[in-house]
C-alpha cells in the first residue's frame, strides 16, 4: 500500500517520513515505475511548497519481486478477464444479429404473423444480448482492476484550480506510472480482448442508424392529393357533395380517396373542411414567388379546405371556433383565421395552413384540383 500526498509549506519537513511505494504487484515479473515515492529531496519539497502541487521524488527502495503463487494467481485472473471480454464480443455480435435478423412490424412479418409476439422476441433478444455485453465488460474491467492492478491510495488536498508547472509534471509522471501499473502493455491478451469486446458496441450505432430510414428527398414537398381525387369523410369514407356539407360553421376531417387506410399518407394529406355563411369567407390571393398558394377560386359554395397539419411542429389542428372562425392547434396554441386563408393570428406558427385547391367533378362530388401548392406541416430550411 502507498499514498500520494500533497504537501504544503507547513508539511515540507515531513516529506522524508512520507508515503512508501507499493510492496508488490500481483502477477508482474518486473516492477513497473513507481507511482510516487518517499524520501523526496529537499529541492523537490521546496518546489512543491511554492506551487502547492504534488512532489514527485525518486526513491531507492526496491519493490519485492512477486512470488510464484502471485504470478500464477495473476495468470488465472488474466484468463477470466479475457473470457469476460470475449463474452462481451459475442453478446455484442448477438445484439447486432438480433436487430437485423428478427423481423418486427407487419410489413416485415410473414402473412399471418403476430406482430406482438415478434416484438416480444425482438425485445428479449436485444435486451438480453446488450445486458450480457455490458455486464461482461463491467465484470472484466472490475476484475482487471481488483486482481491485476496494485491497491494504491491517493490523497490530495484541495487547492486552486489553476495547475502549477509542478502539478502538470506530476500528472504526466502519474499517468505514465499508472499506465505501467495497469499492465496494459505487459498483458496484450487483456488489451486485445478488451478491444475485441467493445468492437460490437462501437459498431452497433451504425446498425441502429438504419431505423432513421432513407433521406426524405423531395417527399416533404408533396402529398398524395392529385387532380380529380375525391374528398372522403374521415371514418365513414363516404364521398361528399357541397349539398351534403351545408351547415355553416361546421368542420369535418377529410382524407384522400384510395388512401383512407394508409396512415403514412394521412400524416401529410389529412384535410379539414369548413363551411362558411355567404360573405364570411374572404381569402385573399396569395402567392409565394410565382406559386399561387391561396385564392377564393379554390373554394366551392363557401366551403374551404385547409391542411390539418400545423405549420409549427406538425400537430393536428382539430379545434375550430365558429364565432371567430379561428382554427386552434392544441399543442402550442397556434391560431389561424380560417376566413382569411388560415393566416396566423397568434402563436409560434410561422406561416398559414396550406390551402387545398378544390372543385367538383361531373357527378357533383368534391374533388381536389391538384396537390397542395406548398409543403404542408412544419417549415424546414430546405423548403426555400
Amino acid at each position: 500500500m502507498s499514498d500520494i500526498e500533497e504537501t504544503d509549506g507547513s508539511e515540507g519537513a515531513d516529506v522524508a517520513s512520507g508515503p512508501v511505494a507499493p510492496h508488490r504487484v500481483i502477477g508482474t515479473p518486473a516492477p513497473a515505475p513507481r507511482l510516487l515515492g518517499s524520501n523526496a529531496p529537499t529541492t523537490a519539497a521546496a518546489s512543491s511548497e511554492g506551487a502547492g502541487g504534488v512532489a514527485v521524488a525518486e526513491h531507492d527502495e526496491e519493490i519485492p519481486q512477486p512470488t510464484e503463487e502471485e504470478i500464477q494467481r495473476g495468470n488465472r485472473a488474466e484468463k477470466i478477464i479475457v473470457a469476460c471480454f470475449v463474452l462481451a464480443f459475442l453478446a455484442g455480435c448477438g445484439f447486432i444479429a438480433a436487430y437485423i435478423g428478427l423481423p418486427v412490424g407487419l410489413d416485415r412479418l410473414a402473412p399471418g404473423g403476430n406482430a406482438v409476439d415478434a416484438a416480444l422476441r425482438s425485445n428479449l433478444a436485444l435486451g438480453t444480448s446488450l445486458a450480457v455485453a455490458l455486464l461482461a465488460l463491467a465484470v472484466g474491467s472490475l476484475l482487471w482492476v481488483r486482481l491485476l492492478m496494485p491497491d494504491v491510495e491517493i490523497v490530495e488536498e484541495r487547492h486552486e484550480l489553476q495547475s502549477a508547472p509542478a502539478d502538470r509534471a506530476a500528472f504526466a509522471e502519474t499517468f505514465k506510472q499508472g499506465a505501467g501499473y495497469s499492465q496494459i502493455v505487459k498483458r496484450p491478451m487483456v488489451r486485445r480482448s478488451l478491444l475485441l469486446g467493445t468492437l460490437p458496441l462501437v459498431a452497433a450505432p451504425l446498425v441502429l442508424l438504419r431505423d432513421m430510414g432513407p433521406l426524405p428527398g423531395t417527399s416533404l414537398r408533396h402529398t398524395v392529393w392529385s387532380a380529380g381525387r375525391r374528398l372522403l369523410v374521415y371514418g365513414t369514407n363516404q364521398p361528399l357533395t357541397a349539398a351534403d356539407f351545408s351547415a355553416p360553421g361546421s368542420m369535418i376531417t377529410i382524407v384522400p380517396e384510395g388512401y383512407e387506410d394508409d396512415p403514412d399518407a394521412l400524416t401529410k394529406a389529412a384535410v379539414i373542411l369548413i363551411k362558411f355563411r355567404p360573405g364570411e369567407l374572404a381569402i385573399p390571393v396569395r402567392t409565394q414567388g410565382s406559386t399561387l398558394v391561396g385564392t377564393m377560386n379554390w373554394t366551392v359554395d363557401n366551403i374551404v379546405a385547409y391542411s390539418k397539419i400545423c405549420t409549427h411542429i406538425g400537430c393536428p389542428v382539430a379545434l375550430y371556433e365558429q364565432t371567430t372562425h379561428h382554427i386552434l392547434c392544441p399543442c402550442h396554441q397556434s391560431t389561424f383565421d380560417a376566413s382569411t386563408g388560415a393566416t396566423v393570428v397568434f402563436g409560434p406558427a410561422a406561416r398559414p395552413l396550406p390551402q387545398l385547391p378544390m372543385t367538383v367533378n361531373t357527378d357533383g362530388y368534391l374533388v381536389a384540383k391538384s396537390d397542395f401548392t406548398q409543403p404542408v406541416g412544419p417549415s424546414f430550411w430546405e423548403r426555400g
